[in-house]
């Protein structure tokens, strides 16, 4: 398989998020044209993707890494890893989270972080075996837009 930086928003990479994001979320769209083309102009994320030469080099998978600096430091975020179903077990998601890691590196971050749902025990074992160490914290969210359908 191959690791790469997407750099611009083709028919492909739209096709195959079209794909992927049904396997990963069941109530969030896949992204809009624009909405990748916002990934990838932004300083603040890399959008890495996964080719798998058995598939003739098909885009197999994504992750995104975030990196922000907070008063403590440059800080990284890893989301949305994804894989296709057809391909797992091939080592693509630890491939994913291997160039991440070592952007994240290059670039000074001092803690890469990421969230993993309980019943993607697969995920959560490959996380394990990278080094990640589970944390004792809370992890909060607010919907924003729910704001608006509450009342004031």
């Amino acid at each position: 398989m191959r690791i790469e930086r997407a750099t611009e928003v083709t028919d492909e990479l739209m096709a195959a998020f079209d794909r992927l994001i049904p396997q990963l979320s069941s109530s969030n769209p896949p992204p809009t044209r624009d909405e990748v083309r916002e990934i990838i102009a932004s300083p603040a994320t890399v959008l890495f993707i996964a080719r798998d030469p058995d598939r003739d080099n098909a885009i197999v998978g994504a992750l995104t890494l975030a990196l922000f600096r907070i008063p403590t430091g440059l800080r990284a975020w890893i989301e949305d890893v994804i894989v296709d179903a057809a391909s797992r077990g091939k080592g693509i998601g630890e491939a994913l989270c291997r160039a991440a890691l070592d952007h994240a590196r290059m670039a000074g971050a001092t803690t890469v972080d990421l969230t993993s749902r309980p019943s993607r025990e697969a995920a959560n074992r490959l996380y394990q075996r990278l080094g990640f160490e589970r944390r004792e914290t809370n992890v909060y969210r607010y919907k924003l837009s729910a704001i608006a359908q509450q009342p004031r």
